[in-house]
């Protein structure tokens, strides 16, 4: 259960899939409230990452730190920027007053800003960052974390850089034992309300009348009746689910033909005992002059990037005990194989994967000596794993692409025009954590009305 939450385990040693580290987690700060309103909050330990540097940015030779809290921020950056100080304060402030206009990211009912929220959501990263500052280096360092949600240039909405940003800023920690100790800790908060969880009961269609959709079958062919039913998964898949003509052609057109965002290529490492320094940060690398474009690569420059971490497995770890390391990857280059399932690719698929794998090894090492000399064993997974182990378009990181070229074409909808039918997910609001539980006020909205969840999260904290 539980999407990008997903963990797998190999020869005893844990690897997550997906969500590697959260933020905003501090007592009363925003995913700290909604974890408490969820019921999980006691049950997920957390281990703050390192706050004079949770992301280390290493760029044209230099490494570039991301601190937690405004002053630490804006002191680290103006040490090696000086002469763009005053500037690098009214960044920060900006992307506070982004964050802090959405009523959904501050959860305060009814206190929004739309003129903010629409005029950033409009203007590209690299647009509002360029009118903000004059040194290219340091416009260039503040999209070294682009992996964290697959931003292009020219497109990706600063609100979503500004969201991102805002929310490990704030803080910024990993889930001790992995991210799939979240996801069990919802299961428990379900059961408890009365709910059950199934796994392995893949749906295999969405049963609808002429006014509204009666109940979900699974590929056992159980049909189970539903007043309402919410679907979380990607809104392509929604659509091979629902044979209803209450669904324009139109509208199936429009979700078929959004673009989805790059996916991905990881390496799970597999460390020998007390051999790799428990590394307390996320460490981005780039071999170019910038981290825009990575995911436009040829067979002879890829990776043009990576994104290297470690699972934190116990409370203080001193060595690591399995990493990754991730880099961009099209769905284009396993087409070859989209028609094949986990386990059963072909010997000509294992050998692609060792290929890319050693590959990125040689880049891991330019930058950690010796490193393989602690590797005890290795794992893969391609866009074919993503697609199926989350069913997301193509393997898709991150879901649809947001583009402001585009506008409301690569929006999708909380609501259909089956009226019990509703969506939620990543492909909603937006990834991550925070984002798909943003998503999820929207759509229980629908049922509950805002005003009353927030009064319930705002009891849940007292």
């Amino acid at each position: 259960i539980g999407g990008c939450l997903q963990c797998f385990s190999r020869r005893g040693v844990k690897f997550e899939t997906g969500m590697h580290f959260i933020g905003s987690a501090d007592k009363g700060q925003t995913l700290s409230r909604l974890m408490n309103y969820l019921g999980i909050g006691m049950d997920v330990r957390l281990s703050r990452l390192d706050t004079t540097g949770y992301d280390l940015v290493a760029l044209q030779g230099e490494t570039f730190r991301f601190a937690n809290g405004r002053e630490p921020f804006i002191e680290e950056m103006a040490a090696r920027f000086p002469a763009e100080k005053d500037n690098i304060v009214r960044y920060y402030d900006l992307i506070q007053t982004i964050a802090q206009a959405s009523s959904l990211h501050s959860l305060r009912y009814a206190e929004s800003d739309m003129s903010v929220n629409t005029e950033y959501q409009l203007r590209s990263i690299d647009d509002v960052l360029n009118s903000l500052f004059k040194d290219e280096l340091l416009r260039r360092v503040l999209v070294g974390n682009l992996p964290l949600y697959a931003a292009e240039k020219g497109k990706t909405p600063f609100s979503s850089h500004a969201f991102i940003m805002d929310f490990y800023n704030q803080s910024a920690f990993r889930v001790v034992g992995g991210s799939d100790a979240i996801a069990s800790s919802l299961a428990k908060t379900l059961s408890v309300s009365g709910g059950r969880v199934l796994t392995r009961h893949r749906a295999t269609k969405i049963h609808c009348n002429d006014i509204r959709a009666t109940g979900v079958e699974t590929e056992d062919g159980t049909f189970f009746p539903a007043d309402v039913v919410i679907a979380g998964i990607h809104p392509v898949r929604v659509m091979e689910l629902v044979d209803s003509k209450l669904i324009r052609p139109a509208f199936r057109s429009r979700i078929q033909t959004i673009p989805n965002t790059v996916s991905g290529f990881s390496v799970y490492l597999h460390f020998k005992p007390d051999t790799v320094p428990y590394m307390n940060a996320n460490y981005y690398v780039y071999r170019g002059d910038t981290p825009w474009g990575c995911e436009a690569y040829t067979p002879e420059t890829w990776p043009k990037g990576y994104l290297y971490m470690h699972l934190c497995h116990s409370e203080k770890p001193v060595f690591a005990e399995s990493g990754v390391v991730l880099s961009y990857m099209t769905a284009d280059e396993v087409s070859r194989w989209s028609d094949t399932r986990v386990g059963r690719r072909g010997e000509d698929y294992e050998t692609f994967k060792r290929l890319k794998a050693e590959r990125l090894l040689n880049e891991l090492e330019k930058d950690f000596p010796h490193l393989r000399e602690c590797i005890a064993g290795y794992y893969t997974a391609t866009p074919l794993t993503y697609r199926d182990y989350t069913g997301t378009q193509d393997g898709s990181m991150y879901g649809v692409v947001k583009d402001i070229s585009k506008g409301a074409a690569c929006r999708i909808p909380h609501k259909t025009k089956v009226p019990n039918l509703l969506l939620t997910g990543q492909n909603i609001n937006s990834h991550g954590m925070l984002g798909v539980l943003v998503g999820s006020i929207v759509t229980c909205s629908e049922l509950l009305g805002a005003e009353r969840i927030y009064h319930q999260i705002v009891e849940a904290n007292r």
